[in-house]
Parts: structure tokens; C-alpha cells; sequence
């Protein structure tokens, strides 16, 4: 926490309490009907509300004992201290109990009735002061040990430190009544009294303080009188028989000799004086650290030791200040002493600006002011100036400083500021740079916050309080705090906020239908066009008003503040702006309908986030927007506005003009959601939005422009409720997203889309919780220009700063900022990192979180290996070899290596697929493998993967955590086994192995891989080189579990080859049992063989087997017989009810119903792969029951999920390559045209995968199906989809990476260029650019046309029997065939 605005300071006389108690100083006062305590001035300890409504009155803090004691008009609550011995001090309500109220005490509600006051004296005695004086002994339970009537109810009333005198003014009394205690016994407690005569009123009272609370002294009382004259008063013996006589006097008007020739030629009205008494326990411990720092500077040695001189006398010191910037300081030596001669001599005069308290404001218009002083032990002096209009300035000065004459010296500065509202907070609103404030009670009481940004002192200044009799419907800051708009239930005013007091310019009614949603702010045409706004509001009914604003004119660079003539516009100064005499004023411009709203549940003006906005003048989709609008079915919308120019037209009559006014709305992007009746909305300008759910329980952060659900969490399980949401962003534009709870904050940090891990892309980064400092709810939060974060709970604001302990943080953050290297970096990285051990920047962390990536991170090395640019990345390897073989320890690692901009995005480099045809020979992968790096003959190879591997395992690098560390060495070791496989390998089968290595390593044992690299491995034409990587990981056990985890029988096009390898599994899963070999385990894949003859003959030799018999009767039968069949089915179903689904498949299948036995994997089993494989054997690739499961159910769950790896697999499959095309742009719910909404899993960013632009620009031109699928795609479609594509490369971190595609994408020849072919159908290959593709002719095309389609095929298509090649592949064996050893001698040349 950075600072803290504790509440208002009630203004009372005893509002404010401060001591110094068990070697810690407390200071606490009252808030409407609360107080805070708090330690340091910037340290708040506790918030207690009272019970009651009633407000508090006064406030006392027992030295000795660390109690509490507060008061009501009519009853005093005590709270005791607990917990200090284990660090975790509160206030806890010890007793209470009620006053009696004498006869007159309710005549009436005015200060003499309420007056009423509390002093604590020795052995935990409470005096309480009203219409009686009261003694408490409160050690226990509270007992009246003393009671007195009075004449005249007390206004103030203080016990002496050691309960021997009591002394009394009522309200508007001159003489002080001082009791004189005559016995100290519980049961016995006499006093006699006398009276202090003055010749006016008397102001305040004060006993000194002693040294320690054990210290005994003479008892010296302090008196200030109306006539400005502090007056001492002592006794010899507090048990002897004298009274208190007067001991001194200090003219406090003379005191200021200069001021005071002023003020005596003002009609005799007394001088403005502010004083104090400084106690001598305060002034000696200010003295010992004022020597303990010595002087800074030659010049300042005689002010020290000239205070050490004074301090060398003991004295007290009375400080004299006059709020205009001078101060005099009195010296009372030897006070009330027998032995020793009493003096009063001057200590110091200073002229300062730093005593300038009243800057400028006129003594008569200034409020009262109490002075209080304080010195720890160890510590500076404080001085705290409760000013009665609601605040308490700390200042913290070295004393000899404090009294140094020289005006040049910095005698004290201001620690913080304590102030607030009086009443619980319920809104605050922000203005657009975040430089102001509105905050808004339930009372009707608004005040206008201003605050610095980057200032090394974070805090909130109060600018002006607003008091309204009527409830406030919305609000809005104009013009960087200087005025402010209130929206009531018929009016709206203006107010202008520039000083201190403010002031009404214009106030108009309006009627329209409907509740007012919001109060939006329109922009400006020009920037220059400062002294007029306009502000909307819509309501509930879709209507909506623009009001014109006519501001009076300010200079735009004054700070916020004008002088108070130029308030109305008549400032005294010469000047000749057009607007210098422009009044406030505000009229109705023009009401609109927005029709295109929907179903509107609310409107709400968008958070500003990210860069400035730029005035531009223009309507369109790059216009800032104003408003985030949501309907009940949670369709979610951004608005921008435009206000039309006034034209006058001359009408007939006297030539009377009319003016034209218009205003027209653009909804700049939208998206349904599927978040019915949301109970919270929040959007900012970047496009993002927020749903809270109608429970508030569950969030839902969205992309509006990319239309995908980024984060989803539930919090019902932490039994809370989301009462608010607030967004702003980084310098760099990474959204912050601060989540509210009742009593906690929750900031969410956007992470980098992860598609590979599938990390989460937003994660909570910090918490902040405020219910150790108050038990009052949040009321509402906002941020600050700077990424401060403004909480108003109660009567208090709370002001965070953005350095936090990232320690607190989620595993996935401290993950992904790799906190261990905190302890790496205890040098250069944490001093830049700042203030204290561990603490780190939130933008800091938001931006290594979501900021571009070094080029060596795992991330943009895998995407660099998905885009084809397998030489970028051994360029990079290289570098980073390089750089590792001469790094020295604390060196940093540079982010780019070294290496220039131009090689990532192509520049004299061939190292994308972009820039060529995608149909290019396999080599093109590794095309540049051969590149050279910095002029060196070295090349990449798996011998410089190994030496980087073993640079890496002892080198660790700055900008990874360890995670990331480990991923880079499987990257490197995956780039060194592929560049040895590089001669057989195509592209997408280095693709595969890559990347099934790493989902491998990175997640140990999984059921199924990702769609992605299954389609790699699907499109490679090195699937045997494939097939024997993933069995050789098996070590020649190829089970079922294994052959999922590879993802083979999905990928496999050689329908033998799939045959083959579903009876190796087979026979490993027989086999697998080394014990007991069951044929149980392996009938589903003899029998989808259709090899049961292979199971009879296992069955025959499983002679301890149970089920023997009965089964290998069983198979012994005609399965073709349909009665047979039908005692298959029967078993199958029997099966099913003993839950033994696999056994069930098999019987399904021994039955001839392979229906049915998919659909036991699928709905059962669980297992879409099984149920793939098995139509596949079964009945082959053109199987009827293989498409209905592709397209009834695969295509469904594509739809569902949202995958496009998946529904481009599955179309291909299906030979419907046009649509496997479509289905990577276009989303699969929408292509499908599916039957209701899809769910939010279609939605998510989980979905979409910049490698989609990879595959998309591969499959386009692969095939004539694919060229027609293409054409479907409209140019501002694949457009769309390019430009998404590279922000998701800028969200993953990898920005080069988006340069590239957007620079060197290729687009296809537009649809009106295409050629016609026979018949009207259009030719796809007029699409292409280039006559050198190679492309497949698929398409079913007539005999007459043949002629005409071979004449425009490339050269390289007019053979090679495309369509015969696919004949044959479509005939797969029904019985598997021993092959010949002839044909295997002859394939090895013998």
C-alpha cells in the first residue's frame, strides 16, 4: 500500500487522539460514526465502526494502558489493545457503558446540550465531561468513582496525568474551573475546585506531559485565551494547600511582530495565531536525532548548535504560527521549578512558504485549526494541523531544521494527508487520463480528487466537496477534474471544481422515457475545441439525449486550477481569445433513438485503456469508443459516436437561422456471449470485456474483436460474490483487469496465448485485501493514470501502488516470472526492480508475462518451426551458441542475439513459406539449412545441438524461468534429432516429430495427441518414417494406449499400413499378460481384422481360461447365418450389462454390426480414436459407417469444441477438401450451420491457432478441391483471418513473427479474374499466381472437359495418373497375404 486516506476527520475539539504507548506511537480519530488508528502516519492499523448510528463525539487514548475510550452523546465504548506481543495488534471493545442524562441536557440539540469530552489520567482513570463531571475506574468493569453536576455543561475537560486536577470550561466561559483532588481512594473521592479567571473566552486547555508515564512532575497547565494569550499556570505541591496561581504569559499576536502590525489596522480584529506547546520529552528526543544526522550542509552547524543550547536548558517551547508563512518559537524554562529561575526567551523567528498553510485564502474564510506535536523516541518531530473542514496534514521535520532562520532551508515536509468521506463510499468515477476523481456517498456528499502521476508521493488531494439534497444518478469529469456533471432524476448541472469552493455554472431539466443508464462523454472534433463538450445519456428504453457543455475558458496548462475571476469568464487580465468571456452553460442538443441496441440491459461507458486516444474527427471502426452496451441474452457491443456540426439555414420570415444538430452511432465490434442476464458488464477501449454471470459468481473475460472467451472461472466455491470490475492497461498496452469482492481485490494480467501447453491466458497476479485495516465492504474501486489502484471501503480510500511481492502470486505466475531468478539476481536485476527485496513492478510483470518474447524462447522457436523456418531458427541457435560459448557471469543475454530485424520477417533471407508456393518440393523445409551464420562455415547439426544443450544445463538465462530453461533444451534436442533425420523427412513430418516429442516430454503419459500434429503427420509424405518413430518408442510393444498417445491410426493414409499395425497391436495386447495370456484382451482387433480364425485358434490353446468352451463353440459357427448373428448381438448386449464394453465391441462385431460397436466406443468407451480405427479396418476409408461417424459425430464435437484441426481432418477424410479448407478460416459452428448455440469451449482461445494459417496456406493449393474451397473464401474473409492470425502471434509474445505473415502473405487472384471452364463451372486453377504449382486434379470432371482442363494443368500434372492412383488406393485387401520372398530379394536388388 502506498498511502491511505483513513476517512474525514470529524471537526470537534477532541476528534483527534495521539500517544505514545508500548514503544509505538498511536494515533487515532474519528470518521463519522468510526475511528482509525493508526501507527506510522502512513500506517493504518485498524478501522472500528460503532454500532451505533449515532455520531461520535470524542475521542481519548490511555498512554499507560493502549485503551481506547469513545463517546456518543450518550454513552462512552472502551476498547482494549490485544495481540501486540504476536504482531498482530488490534482494538477489540472491552466495555461500555451509558451516561445519565440530567433534566436540561434535552432541552435541545445544540453544542451546549452535546457538548462532551474524555481524558484518561493515571491507573486507567477515564474522565467523562458533559453536564456532569464523571470519574471511571475502567481496569476492569467500569465503575463511577465520582460524579458531579455543573452549572454550565463542559466543553472542554482534561485529567492531569497523575488524576490530581481536573480542569473545566464550559461553552463561551472565561473562567476555568480546576479541581482539586483531595483523596485518592476508590470508596472516598473528594475534590475542592477554584476558578482561572480570563479576560475572554477560553479556547483550549492542556496539561503537560510528562517524560514517561511513571515520571511524577508538577503539574503545569496551559490555557489559550480568545485575546491571544497563552497563559501558564502552576501549583508548588499538588497536596499541599496552595492553588494554581499564574506562572507566565507569551503574546502570541506580539509574537509575530511583523504580522501583527498588519493586523492592528483592521478595525482591532485579533491577528490569525495557530500554537502549540512543544513538552520536553518531545523536544529532547527531536535533539538526540537531529545529532544523530548531524548537518548536512557548513551552513546549517549554527542552527544545530544553536538548538542544542536550548535544548540544554530543558525547556518547553510554544510555537507561534500565523498560516502565512511565519513561525516563532518561545522557549518556557524552568516552569513551575522552586530552585531554578523561570525564563522566557525566543528561540527562533522563520519566514517560510513552507508555513504558508492558508495559501492565499483570507483569516475570516479559513477554518479552525488544532496543532498537535509528537516526538518518538528515535524519530523526527511530527506536527499534525487538523483543519475543521476535514483534514489533518503530517508534516515531519529535524528539528534543527525546523528552527533554522535560513528561508532557504527545508524546515518540514508534508508526510501524508488524512481525510476521506464521513460516510460509507458507494461510487467513484475516474476521468479519461486518470489525473482525477469523483467519489460519491449515499448521503448525497461527492468530492473531486486530483492526483499526480509518477509522483514519487502516491496519493489522492481533495480538490472540492459537492453537497446534494437529491440522489445522484450518474456522474462524469470533464477536462481533467476542472468541472463536473451530475445527472439527477429530472436535472443535470454543471459544476465548476477549480477552487476550493465551488461553484454552480448551469443546471437544466430534461424528460425522457426511461431510467438513464449512463452519462457518456462524446468526443471532440478538434483538439482545439477545449471549451465545449458534449455529454449523452441513454435509458433503459433505447432513447437518449445529447446535452452541449459550454465551458468557461481556461488555459489548458494551468494545473486544473484558475484564478477565481476566470471562473464566470471575466478575468481582470488583458487577452483577446474569442472564448475569454464564455459562460457555463449546458442545453439539450439533440435526442436520438439507438434502435440497433437489442434487448438492452444496460449501457455503460468503456474503461480507457492502452494508448491516448487521437481526435480524429472520423466515424469508423478505429474511432475511440464510448460505450460498452449488453442485452439480456448477452450479446455484448462497442459504440463509438459522432456529434454532427451545427448548419444554419435561413429560413424565411426575418432570415432567422436554425442550427442542424445530429448525432450518429457505430457499433465498432460485437459478439453474443451466452452469458444470459449478466450481473455485471465491464469493457475498455482495447476491445476487452468482463460478464459477470446473474449469480456473481462466475467471470468470463472476452476478446470482443477476435470474438474468443479468453478466461472462465468460477468463484462460488469461495462463497463471494463479484461486486465490480475495472480495467486499464500497461504503457505497452497489456491489460490489467481488478476483479472486486466484498472484502478483497483480485488483479488478472493478461498471459501470452500458449497453444502448445495450453496455458491459461489471463492468471491472477496479485491480491489485495483490506479486511485486516477495516471490516466495512468495498464500495467501489478505480484505477489511476498510473496503475495505481484507488479502493474505497467505507469512509476511506486506500491507494495501492503498483510494487507488490510477487511471492503471493499463483504457481502459474511465479511459474512463468521464474521467481528463483529473485535469488539469481540479487544484483543489477532487483536494484532496477526498486524498493525492497522481492517487490516487482506490476507493469513489469504484466509485461514479462505478455510482452514480446527473446527469440530463443521455447515459444518463438516452436512457431518459428511451425511457419516453416527451420533455417531462422538454426540462425538463432547458432547466435545463441555463440553468445553462451563467451558469456561471462552477470552478463546480459540480449533478446535478439545479435542478429538484425530483417532476417525474422524476410528480408534477403528465404526463410518463410510465405514468399513461394506452398506447394513447393518437401525439401523447401530445410531448403536454407545450409545458411551460414556470420560469415562462419559453421552449420547446424546435431553435434551444435549437443554443445548448446550442455551450455544450457549450466548457464541459466535471465529472461526464462526454469521451466522455460527446460523447454529450450528439449527444443535444441528436438531441432538436433530432425536436422539428422533432414533427408527424408518433409516438412510437416519434422513438424510432427518435433512437436510429438515435446507434447511427450512436456506432459508425460497422454491418452490422445493434439488434432494439430495429427493433421501434420496426416498431410506428410514421410508417414513409414513416422510410423517408425512412434513404434520405436515403444520398444516394440505397440499397444492400444501407445498407438492412441500417437495419434497413428487417426494420421495413417496406406490402408495396409493401418491393417498392419492394428494386428501388431493385436498381438502385443495377447501378449501383454506374461502370466496368464487372455484372448479376451485381443478379440476386438482380430475380429475388426475379420480374423476370427486367428481367435479360434488362440481360444483353442487358452486351456485355463474359463470362458474356453463356451466361446470356442460359439465361434465355431456360420456368423454369416443371421441366426448366428443374432446370438452375437445377444452376447454383445449381455456384455454390456456386466459393463464389459471392449468384449461388447467385439461381439458387435463378430455379429457384422459395426454400428453399433462404434458407437460403444464413442458413447462407453470414450475413445474416438478406437472408434475410428475400427470402422477403418473393418469396412475401409469408403466404409458407409466411417462417414456417418465423421460427419454425425466428429464433425458435431468439432462443432462443440470449436476445433478446426479436427473438422479439417475429418472433411479430408470425408474427400470433401474444399470444406477441410473452409474449416481452418471459418469457424466450425458456423460452417456446419449446427442446430443451437455452441457452448463456451467453442468460443474459447483454445480454438484458434496462428499454425491454422500454416496449414491454410498449404491445403489451398494442393488439390483442385482445395483451389474451389479457397475460392468460397471471400478476400475480406481470409483478410480477417490473416490480420487475427498475427495479433495471436502478438499475443503468444512472437511480434516478429506477426510482422512476417502480414508482410509476405500471398493472396489468391480475386474471384473476378476467374476463368470459366466448360459447362459454367469456374476453373480453380485461374486462382493461382504461379504456373510452376503442383496441383492435384480431385475433381470429378466430364469427358468433354477433360481436353480443356489438361490444357491449362501444368506441365508437371499432365501425368502421372492422379486419379488411377486413388482407384487403387481405394481397394484394400480383405485377407492379409504372405508376401512373396521373390519381391522382397527384388527390392533388395538380388
Amino acid at each position: 500500500m502506498k498511502a491511505v486516506l483513513p476517512g474525514k476527520p470529524e471537526s470537534r475539539l477532541q476528534a483527534l487522539a495521539t500517544g505514545y504507548w508500548d514503544s509505538r506511537r498511536v494515533t487515532a480519530y474519528i470518521t463519522g460514526n468510526a475511528f482509525s488508528i493508526l501507527g506510522e502516519p502512513d500506517t493504518l492499523l485498524q478501522t472500528v465502526y460503532d454500532d451505533d448510528e449515532a455520531p461520535l463525539k470524542a475521542i481519548a487514548l490511555d498512554e499507560a494502558s493502549g485503551k481506547i475510550a469513545v463517546c456518543t452523546r450518550r454513552a462512552v465504548r472502551i476498547y482494549k489493545p490485544y495481540g501486540h506481543d504476536e504482531d498482530a495488534l488490534s482494538w477489540a471493545l472491552q466495555s461500555t457503558f451509558t451516561l445519565e442524562q440530567d433534566g436540561y441536557d434535552n432541552k435541545g440539540e445544540g453544542e451546549s446540550s452535546t457538548a462532551i469530552s474524555l481524558s484518561w489520567g493515571a491507573t486507567e482513570e477515564l474522565l467523562v465531561a458533559h453536564s456532569s463531571l464523571e470519574l471511571y475506574q475502567t481496569s476492569s468493569t467500569p465503575e463511577c468513582s465520582w460524579r458531579k453536576r455543573l452549572a454550565n455543561p463542559a466543553r472542554l475537560a482534561s485529567l492531569s496525568y497523575d488524576s490530581a486536577y481536573i480542569a473545566s470550561v464550559g461553552q463561551y466561559d472565561r473562567l476555568v474551573k480546576v479541581w482539586r483532588r483531595l483523596s485518592f481512594g476508590s470508596d472516598d473521592v473528594r475534590f475542592d475546585f477554584i476558578y482561572l479567571p480570563h479576560p475572554e473566552l477560553v479556547t483550549g486547555i492542556q496539561w503537560r506531559r510528562p517524560h514517561h508515564v511513571d515520571q511524577t512532575i508538577d503539574n503545569v497547565l496551559y490555557t489559550f485565551c480568545v485575546d491571544n494569550q497563552l497563559r501558564i499556570w502552576t501549583g508548588s505541591d499538588s497536596h499541599g494547600q496552595q492553588h494554581l496561581h499564574l506562572w507566565g504569559k507569551v503574546d502570541l499576536a506580539a509574537a509575530i511582530q511583523d504580522r501583527a502590525l498588519q493586523g492592528s489596522g483592521t478595525g482591532g480584529v485579533p491577528s490569525l495565531r495557530w500554537a502549540f506547546v512543544m513538552h520536553g520529552r518531545d523536544l529532547s528526543n527531536a535533539t538526540e536525532k537531529a545529532v544523530q544526522e548531524g548537518a548536512s550542509l557548513d551552513e546549517d552547524v549554527p542552527a544545530l548548535e544553536h538548538l542544542i543550547a536550548v535544548a540544554n536548558r530543558s525547556p518547553e517551547i510554544c510555537v507561534v504560527m500565523d498560516g502565512r508563512g511565519h513561525m516563532s518559537a518561545w522557549a518556557l524554562e524552568n516552569v513551575g521549578c522552586k530552585t531554578q529561575k523561570s525564563n522566557i526567551f525566543s528561540v527562533a523567528h522563520v519566514t517560510s512558504a513552507e508555513f504558508d498553510f492558508l495559501k492565499g485564502a483570507s483569516a475570516a474564510l479559513s477554518p479552525h485549526v488544532e496543532v498537535y506535536s509528537y516526538c518518538n523516541t528515535g524519530g523526527h518531530l511530527h506536527i499534525l494541523l487538523h483543519f475543521f473542514d476535514g483534514r489533518v496534514e503530517v508534516y515531519r521535520s529535524n528539528i534543527a531544521s525546523f528552527f533554522n532562520p535560513n528561508p532557504k532551508a527545508v524546515h518540514m515536509t508534508l508526510q501524508c494527508l488524512w481525510t476521506g468521506h464521513s460516510a460509507p463510499i458507494r461510487k467513484i468515477v475516474r476521468n479519461n487520463s486518470g489525473r482525477a476523481i469523483v467519489s460519491r456517498t449515499g448521503n448525497g456528499q461527492s468530492i473531486i480528487w486530483k492526483h499526480e502521476l509518477n509522483s514519487k508521493r502516491t496519493t489522492l488531494s481533495r480538490q472540492v466537496i459537492i453537497n446534494h439534497d437529491q440522489h445522484i444518478h450518474r456522474m462524469c469529469l470533464l477536462r481533467k477534474g476542472r468541472f463536473v456533471v451530475f445527472l439527477r432524476h429530472e436535472t443535470i448541472s454543471l459544476w465548476d471544481s477549480r477552487q476550493s469552493n465551488p461553484l454552480l455554472l448551469a443546471e437544466t431539466s430534461y424528460d425522457i422515457p426511461g431510467k438513464p443508464l449512463c452519462l457518456l462523454i462524446l468526443p471532440r472534433h478538434k483538439p482545439e475545441e477545449f471549451t465545449t463538450a458534449h455529454i449523452a445519456t441513454i435509458t433503459s428504453e433505447k432513447q437518449g439525449i445529447v446535452w452541449e457543455v459550454k465551458l468557461p475558458f481556461y488555459s489548458p496548462n494551468d494545473g486544473g486550477n484558475a484564478p477565481a475571476a476566470a471562473v464566470n469568464g471575466n478575468s481582470n487580465g488583458t487577452t483577446h481569445h474569442p472564448q475569454q468571456k464564455q459562460q457555463g452553460a449546458i442545453r439539450e442538443f439533440v435526442k436520438f433513438q439507438l434502435e440497433d441496441a437489442g434487448d438492452l440491459a444496460y449501457v455503460l461507458p468503456v474503461d480507457p485503456a492502452g494508448a491516448s486516444p487521437v481526435i480524429s474527427g472520423f466515424l469508423d471502426v478505429f474511432a475511440r469508443d464510448v460505450a460498452i452496451s449488453y442485452t439480456h441474452s448477452g450479446r455484448v457491443e462497442f459504440w463509438t459516436a459522432r456529434v454532427g456540426h451545427h448548419q444554419q439555414q435561413q429560413t424565411t420570415g426575418e432570415g432567422a437561422g436554425i442550427a442542424e444538430a445530429k448525432v450518429e452511432w457505430l457499433s465498432t465490434s460485437s459478439m453474443e456471449t451466452g452469458v444470459a442476464s449478466p450481473a455485471l458488464v465491464s469493457g475498455s477501449t482495447m476491445k476487452k470485456a468482463a460478464l459477470v454471470n446473474a449469480t456473481r459468481s462466475a467471470l468470463t473475460i472476452w476478446d470482443i474483436r477476435g470474438a474468443r472467451l479468453e478466461y472462465n472461472e468460477d468463484f462460488e466455491s469461495q462463497h463471494t460474490t463479484i461486486q465490480d470490475l475495472d480495467w486499464t492497461s500497461t504503457p505497452d498496452s497489456q491489460s490489467i483487469l481488478a476483479v472486486g469482492f466484498p472484502h478483497r481485490v483480485l488483479l488478472l494480467s493478461q498471459m501470452r496465448f500458449d497453444y502448445l501447453n495450453k496455458g491459461p491466458a489471463w492468471a491472477a497476479v496479485r491480491e489485495i485485501s483490506i479486511r485486516e485495516f477495516t471490516p466495512h465492504p468495498i464500495g467501489d474501486s478505480t484505477w489511476l493514470g498510473d496503475g495505481h489502484l484507488v479502493i474505497g471501503a467505507g469512509n476511506q480510500f486506500f491507494v495501492h501502488d503498483r510494487l507488490f511481492d510477487v511471492g503471493e502470486s499463483r504457481e502459474v505466475v511465479k511459474e512463468s516470472l521464474g521467481v528463483g531468478s529473485l535469488r539469481r539476481g540479487e544484483g543489477g536485476e532487483e536494484k532496477k526492480r526498486g524498493k525492497g527485496k522481492g517487490k516487482w513492478d506490476l507493469f513489469e510483470v504484466v509485461q514479462r508475462l505478455n510482452g514480446p518474447l527473446p527469440v530463443f524462447h521455447p515459444q518463438f522457436l516452436s512457431q518459428c518451426m511451425l511457419a516453416g523456418k527451420i533455417a531462422l531458427v538454426h540462425m538463432i541457435l547458432l547466435a545463441l551458441n555463440k553468445t553462451l560459448m563467451y558469456w561471462v557471469e552477470g552478463e546480459a543475454v540480449d533478446d535478439y542475439l545479435g542478429l538484425e530485424m530483417g532476417v525474422f520477417y524476410g528480408v534477403g533471407v528465404k526463410t518463410t513459406i510465405h514468399k513461394s508456393s506452398a506447394g513447393r518440393d518437401v525439401g523447401e523445409y530445410f531448403s536454407s539449412r545450409r545458411m551460414s551464420y556470420d560469415g562462419d562455415d559453421d552449420s547446424f547439426s546435431e553435434e551444435v545441438a549437443a554443445a548448446i544443450t550442455k551450455k544450457l544445463k549450466r548457464i541459466e538465462l535471465p529472461q526464462l524461468s526454469s521451466q522455460e530453461q527446460i523447454q529450450l533444451l528439449d527444443i535444441v534436442e528436438c531441432a538436433g534429432m530432425v536436422e539428422k533425420q533432414r533427408r527424408s523427412l518433409d516438412e510437416n513430418g519434422a513438424r510432427f516429430m518435433l512437436f510429438f516429442r515435446q507434447h511427450a516430454l512436456r506432459r508425460g503419459y497422454s491418452l490422445q495427441p493434439p488434432w494439430r500434429e495429427i493433421n501434420w503427420a496426416y498431410h506428410s509424405g514421410s508417414q513409414d518414417i513416422l510410423l517408425d518413430f512412434a513404434t520405436r518408442r515403444q520398444h516394440g510393444k505397440l499397444r492400444w494406449d501407445s498407438a492412441r498417445e500417437s495419434g497413428m491410426f487417426m494420421w495413417l493414409t496406406d490402408t495396409a499400413a493401418v491393417r498392419a499395425q492394428f494386428e501388431v497391436i493385436a498381438r502385443n495386447e495377447y501378449t501383454k499378460r506374461e502370466d496368464e495370456k487372455n484372448p479376451v484382451d485381443c478379440s476386438l482387433y482380430y475380429l475388426a481384422l475379420r480374423k476370427k480364425t486367428v481367435l479360434q485358434g488362440l481360444w483353442r490353446i487358452a486351456h485355463g481360461n474359463k470362458e474356453q468352451k463356451a466361446t470356442q463353440k460359439l465361434l465355431a459357427n456360420n456368423f454369416e447365418d443371421p441366426r448366428w448373428r443374432t446370438a452375437a448381438l445377444k452376447n454383445a448386449y449381455a456384455l454390456m450389462s456386466r459393463r464389459r464394453y471392449e468384449y461388447a465391441v467385439a461381439f458387435f462385431l463378430l455379429g457384422d454390426h459395426l454400428s453399433e460397436a462404434v458407437s460403444l466406443c464413442l458413447n462407453q468407451l470414450r475413445d474416438l480414436q478406437l472408434a475410428i480405427a475400427v470402422a477403418r479396418v473393418y469396412e475401409g476409408d469408403q466404409g458407409p459407417v466411417l462417414r456417418k461417424l465423421l460427419e454425425e459425430e466428429v464433425l458435431a464435437i468439432a462443432a462443440q469444441e470449436g476445433n478446426r484441426w479436427l473438422a479439417s481432418w475429418a472433411f479430408w477424410m470425408m474427400h470433401r477438401r474444399d470444406m477441410a479448407v473452409r474449416a481452418l478460416v471459418t469457424p466450425v459452428y458456423d460452417l456446419l450451420e449446427t442446430p443451437g448455440s455452441p457452448d463456451l469451449k467453442s468460443k474459447s482461445f483454445l480454438t484458434d491457432d496462428p499454425a491454422l494459417v500454416i496449414l491454410y496456406s498449404q491445403l489451398r493449393q494442393k488439390t483442385l478441391q482445395t483451389l474451389r474451397g479457397a475460392s468460397k473464401v471471400t478476400p475480406k474473409a481470409e483478410w480477417e483471418f490473416v490480420l487475427h492470425s498475427a495479433r495471436l502471434y502478438d499475443r503468444m509474445g512472437c511480434d516478429l513473427l506477426g510482422l512476417d505473415l502480414v508482410r509476405n502473405w500471398e493472396f489468391l487472384k480475386p474471384n473476378m479474374n476467374m476463368v470459366s471452364g466448360l459447362g459454367g463451372e469456374i476453373n480453380p486453377l485461374s486462382l493461382l499466381k504461379r504456373r510452376s504449382s503442383l496441383v492435384v486434379a480431385d475433381l470429378p470432371v466430364s469427358p468433354a472437359a477433360v481436353a480443356a482442363t489438361q490444357m491449362m494443368m501444368p506441365s508437371e500434372m499432365k501425368s502421372g495418373g492422379g486419379n488411377q492412383k486413388q482407384e487403387k488406393d481405394k481397394k484394400p485387401p480383405t485377407v492379409f497375404e504372405e508376401p512373396d520372398m521373390n519381391s522382397l530379394l527384388d527390392r533388395f536388388g538380388f
